[in-house]
């Protein structure tokens, strides 16, 4: 069971209920074909476009689930413009150009749902007039662009071993004088070793690491079976093999996991935190993983990596000894375009390229 996509989907029926009836419908029309996280994020991309409706008085209201479709007919390209200038300028929140689109995105499939597919009882479709089908949402970013942000924030070969050695040994040095950091660290060294080292040897997803189970792990193969994003069969697991670097650090982690941790024999999950309050360890959140990441990233003296990018270090560091194919398989990509962007990071790969001899 994908623990993160239980907990969405309950959060997906809370609230679809407070949308308009024809986003209800356009949600379950989907359920089938995308995940419960995918379509929580359209929902909350709903309730921001109909909250910046009323707010303009652009929908009578008075509450999101009244906005009418006559409402969204009558809406002009200046409106989505607005809507747009509003996204990427309001103050509480900083929307990057791959949100800003993304969130367009969304409305479009809605919009192409409404006007396309939906239908009446008189067979004439929901929306009669689709706005949002002369909004073009330009791809933001090419593995190109995307490898140059990159470049100089990922770990390199000696820098992978160095960062997990750091967490190992050498953080607990620099905040001996720190007691509550001292505690902390000391209760958790083996663990935050363990989870950091399985990144950098595997590329592993951090919802794919949350989602993991004891079961799941075959130290002998040194292999790991993760629900992989985008798949919505929960019935099969994807084998993703790990380096031997991490195999070590694993079987410390396993051997202190019930005792350090106070594990219950119901609680399966992998890696454990025990929460304030609490006596018994429970499933580690996303969040949680995230923050310690960062935390050990700013006194190594790498402030901007991130989860996502120890995943990167891996992949750019896998692609240098194997193949396209293999990394995106590896990575769990759907499509090679992602893959390229370690293709873009490597300029070993692309001097090869330049003066590769001609085959006979």
């Amino acid at each position: 069971m994908n623990i993160l996509k239980v907990k969405d989907r309950q959060e997906l029926d809370r609230r679809t209920p407070t949308m308009p009836w024809y986003i209800e419908k356009f949600i379950n029309f989907k359920l089938p074909d995308l995940s419960p996280s995918s379509l929580l994020e359209y929902v909350r991309d709903y309730d921001a476009f109909l909250s910046w409706l009323l707010a303009e008085g652009l929908a009578e209201g008075p509450a999101i689930r009244d906005v009418k479709l006559d409402e969204l007919e009558k809406l002009h390209m200046d409106s989505i413009d607005a809507f747009r200038m509003f996204l990427a300028t309001r103050p509480e929140s900083s929307n990057s150009r791959t949100t800003i689109s993304r969130k367009l995105s969304s409305l479009r499939s809605l919009f192409h749902y409404l006007s396309q597919i939906a239908e009446d009882e008189e067979f004439y479709p929901l929306l009669k007039r689709n706005v949002m089908a002369k909004v073009s949402v330009k791809r933001t970013s090419k593995p190109k662009d995307t490898a140059a942000k990159l470049e100089g924030k990922l770990l390199q070969e000696q820098e992978i071993e160095e960062f997990i050695r750091y967490i190992n040994e050498d953080y607990g040095m620099e905040v001996a004088n720190n007691k509550q950091a001292s505690y902390s660290y000391a209760n958790n060294r083996t663990r935050d070793t363990s989870i950091v080292s399985l990144i950098l040897n595997s590329g592993l997803r951090v919802s794919e690491l949350v989602n993991m189970n004891v079961d799941d792990l075959d130290l002998k193969k040194q292999l790991l079976y993760v629900y992989r994003k985008g798949k919505n069969d929960e019935t099969f697991k994807t084998p993703v093999y790990f380096r031997q670097d991490a195999l070590r650090d694993m079987q410390h982690y396993l051997s202190l996991r019930d005792s350090q941790y106070k594990a219950p024999k119901r609680e399966k999950a992998l890696f454990l935190a025990i929460a304030n309050g609490k006596n018994e360890g429970s499933r580690m959140t996303k969040r949680a993983i995230q923050a310690m990441v960062i935390k050990y990233a700013k006194r190594f003296g790498k402030p901007y990596l991130s989860v996502h990018k120890l995943r990167h270090s891996f992949a750019t560091d896998y692609y240098l000894r194997n193949d396209l194919y293999k990394t995106q398989e590896q990575l769990g990509h759907a499509s090679p375009e992602t893959t390229q962007i370690y293709a873009h990071l490597t300029d070993k790969t692309m001097s090869e390229a330049i003066d590769r001899p001609k085959e006979a």
